[in-house]
């Protein structure tokens, strides 16, 4: 049996090594991706004209004024003090051709005092300037830029199968690192003084016994963060009723006219407050965006600046429909079944969140250890590769030296 473990051993983890070595890294930069990217772009953060600020409201009129070309997808509800007011766009549809205008931004920063653009960005894109550098190891992390194909995302699924294949070959590891109860102190231990292969050997399996648990746990929540309707949510469902996901399964109403979403947005913001607390939510409205074309918005509640939901579950939402301000679904923290706190827990976990500062640390720490890992086992491959073609080598000279003479 241990010699099938081994080799599956070996080749679930060469086939993750590179996948898991970039998800490791970059999963280690992006757990500080706020503070990161306001300390690198700090024009595109900080304020700055002193004042009272507009409300959010009429800063988002007053972009949406200025380039008629992009509509407000994102809006924070409130203004954090000394910090610009950044909001989420995307094109309009040209009447002309009824097809997209083409922006070359999706991401605005507003002077919150006077409504003047700080900056502009494409979130996301491929690029190592400054501006875009964190927003582009965040998207390399959860896509690798893989595209999507006759309707399939190549990236959810890869980085999803991945992840299957990391918690079982996490369950093969453990069993290989511990094949008698004898050996169990050298599973833990580190030959620092020896250094080289025997480093090498240990830093590779000790330090995946040591973080076995924290290894499990980005491996199952990294499953959920690409496959969860897919498969966490059906396997869920087995064992507990879980509430429809309300950022998926809304029903989706007539497309607005941009009349109709300029009025909604109005109503929706207006109301939001007291939506809240009609459900039990005790946080303000912090945060909006817009579906126009399925007729619904979403209410975030969280203070100022608590919009990543540094601490816990995260933070409460809000579906509501555009024309009717009706609630349509809603997601609150620590609300509905054990399937469903166990499904809210997912995102919290994977980037240690649900553990506040000292989780976040102990993420960031893990991915670096995730990288390693995959570097020491490539490695170990090698050096066992080459010596298993050393016999066979010499064997191979033997014959040739016995065939000439």
């Amino acid at each position: 049996m241990r010699p099938l473990l081994v080799r599956l051993h070996r080749w679930f983890g060469l086939g993750t090594a590179a996948f898991l070595f970039l998800a490791g890294l970059t999963g280690a930069v992006i757990a500080w991706d706020h503070e990161l990217d306001s300390a690198l772009n700090p024009s595109f953060y900080d304020a700055a004209t002193p004042g009272t600020p507009l409300s959010p409201l009429e800063l988002a009129n007053r972009l949406e004024a200025e380039d008629p070309q992009a509509v407000v997808s994102f809006m924070p509800l409130a203004v954090e003090p000394g910090h610009t007011f950044q909001v989420r766009v995307q094109p309009r549809l040209d009447p002309k051709t009824n097809q997209p205008y083409a922006l070359d931004y999706n991401q605005v920063a507003l002077d919150p005092v006077t409504g003047a653009i700080q900056g502009r960005r494409m979130w996301g894109a491929p690029s190592l300037a400054r501006l875009n550098l964190i927003p582009f190891l965040y998207q390399l992390h959860y896509t690798l830029f893989l595209p999507t194909k006759m309707g399939i995302d190549f990236s959810v699924w890869t980085m999803g199968v991945v992840g299957m294949v990391w918690l079982l070959d996490g369950f093969i590891a453990i069993v290989l690192a511990f094949p008698n109860f004898k050996s169990w102190r050298k599973s833990l231990a580190f030959r620092v003084k020896r250094g080289g292969y025997a480093l090498t050997f240990d830093l590779h399996r000790s330090g995946g016994v040591w973080l076995w648990g924290l290894l499990t746990v980005i491996a199952l929540t990294s499953i959920s963060m690409n496959l969860g309707s897919q498969i966490v949510r059906p396997v869920v469902s087995v064992f507990s009723t879980l509430a429809p996901d309300p950022f998926r399964t809304v029903a989706p109403g007539p497309v607005l006219t941009p009349e109709e979403a300029t009025q909604a947005r109005d109503r929706i913001i207006a109301n939001a407050a007291e939506a809240g607390r009609r459900e039990g939510i005790t946080a303000p409205p912090g945060g909006l965006f817009a579906v126009p074309s399925l007729g619904y918005y979403g209410v975030g509640y969280y203070a100022p600046g608590a919009d990543h939901g540094d601490a816990g579950l995260g933070n409460p939402w809000l579906i509501m429909n555009a024309r009717t301000g009706q609630v349509m679904a809603r997601q609150i923290p620590g609300h509905g079944s054990a399937g469903d706190i166990f499904i809210q827990m997912q995102f919290p976990l994977h980037s240690g969140r649900i553990a506040g500062l000292p989780g976040r640390i102990a993420i960031s720490f893990t991915g670096v250890v995730i990288a390693i890992l995959s570097v020491t086992g490539v490695l170990i491959w090698l050096k066992k590769a080459r010596a298993r073609r050393k016999p066979a080598k010499q064997a191979s000279t033997v014959r040739r030296e016995r065939a000439t003479s």
